[in-house]
């Protein structure tokens, strides 16, 4: 067992509280309809169109969310280690296997929900090679079908991207890109409409991306306003779960409401004068998924050294991955959002051009990058993202680690190690 089992963040917003509360219930409900009542869902990565299945009502699994859920109940070393007993190799990418690897265990006594029923479909945008033997094996392993999204090579290489994707989206992402998107959307939601019964309405879908633009807006502003405050009002540790969770909502009533209250309380504690930290000292940006085994990390210099986890890419992503134009073309709109999100986030010039520029808006004075040292995706671009914020005169300490394998982290070892960097670097 590793120190980090007991560590909790702190929560200083109202709001915080009130979107976990929220989550909670979402789970059980998300869990009535699909467990107990046998409604057909999906299993879906992350970057794929989510807007479509929130038009036709359809529930969803993400696969990044169900990874965490796992994770946070501490099963992750638990499945994996089900996964190297069943021939798997050890050294699998654990963010996308770890579904996988619950349902190969095939425990219903200790898996969420007693684990998953068989999806009406999985999907995933083929982003590296390992995603479509996960998905693949994981449909047949639950008995569904594996609806693959291509993802064509990016070829307009612009590393101030973020500067022009709400107003200028059909440059910025290839026309051509957008409309192969396109095509497969239409093709799934043929798969969805035959299978499920419900009928796609283009309309609503205009409408929620309507909503999604001041969702979005909302968690921008806040983003831009915690960027300039001094001292930071808000850690990450309260920064994701009041981003992500309306996230994976996005365009609900509720989630355009918690948005709002999210950054009004942002914008009461700046003006109060209030901090993460009592006496702010270094801002630190995190760059890599959550560590979602160990909340508490975040916050656990900011009284000893006054080091405050400012910035995490889950809630400035909000305003140039997510904010469009709609320009009549909801579908086109909606196909820019998801063309090219994993490569913004890790690949090189697009992930390295935007995080110097955020580094240099939030006044970051170190970063600490998650790498994971099975995840092929999450190692592409980040060492030459730190290579970029070093010459800008971002010190960066690089830490091998995995956003959902707890059996190779240890809280205390990782403060210990980046209150060292921060030492030696002359910042603490």
């Amino acid at each position: 067992m590793n120190s980090s089992e007991n560590q909790r963040s702190r929560k200083t917003l109202a709001c915080t509280a009130e979107a976990t509360a929220f989550q909670k219930r979402f789970g059980q409900d998300l869990r009535r309809r699909v467990i107990d009542e046998g409604e057909p869902f999906a299993i879906v990565q992350a970057d794929t169109p989510h807007e479509i299945f929130h038009a036709m009502d359809i529930p969803i699994i993400t696969n990044q969310w169900w990874s965490a859920y796992i994770s946070a109940k501490q099963l992750s070393s638990r499945y994996f280690d089900a996964m190297v007993e069943a021939g798997y190799p050890a050294n699998s990418c654990k963010y996308c296997s770890l579904g996988l690897a619950c349902t190969l265990a095939n425990e219903p006594e200790t898996a969420p929900w007693g684990g998953l029923p068989t999806p009406t479909v999985l999907v995933a945008r083929l982003t590296c090679d390992c995603i479509q033997q996960v998905f693949g094996q994981w449909s047949q392993a639950l008995g569904s079908e594996f609806f693959p999204i291509e993802a064509p090579a990016w070829e307009d290489k612009d590393p101030d991207w973020f500067a022009h994707s709400k107003s200028d989206w059909e440059r910025v992402y290839q026309p051509d890109r957008i409309a192969q998107m396109v095509r497969e959307m239409r093709d799934l939601i043929s798969l969805l409409e035959n299978r499920t019964g419900r009928k796609f309405e283009e309309a609503r879908l205009h409408h929620l991306m309507e909503q999604i633009n001041v969702q979005e807006g909302f968690i921008w502003e806040a983003a831009q306003a915690i960027g300039a405050a001094r001292p930071c009002p808000v850690s990450i540790a309260e920064q994701m779960p009041n981003t992500m969770i309306p996230q994976w909502h996005r365009g609900s009533d509720w989630a355009v409401a918690h948005a709002r209250k999210f950054r009004d309380e942002v914008l009461e504690r700046i003006a109060e004068g209030k901090g993460a930290a009592s006496n702010e000292k270094l801002r630190l940006m995190w760059i890599g998924a959550g560590v979602w085994h160990d909340p508490g990390f975040y916050q656990s210099m900011e009284e000893s050294l006054g080091a405050v986890f400012v910035w995490s890419m889950y809630m400035p992503f909000a305003g140039p991955a997510y904010i469009r134009d709609i320009k009549g073309k909801p579908m086109e709109a909606l196909a820019s959002r998801v063309a090219s999100m994993n490569e913004t986030l890790h690949l090189p010039p697009w992930m390295n051009g935007w995080m110097t520029a955020e580094a240099a808006r939030c006044g970051i004075d170190a970063a600490v990058m998650l790498l994971p040292p099975d995840n092929r995706l999450s190692q592409s671009g980040t060492k030459l993202t730190a290579i970029a914020l070093e010459a800008a005169g971002v010190p960066v300490l690089m830490i091998d680690a995995d956003m959902v394998d707890a059996k190779i982290w240890d809280h205390d070892r990782m403060v210990a190690m980046v209150s060292g960097f921060l030492a030696e670097r002359g910042l603490a």
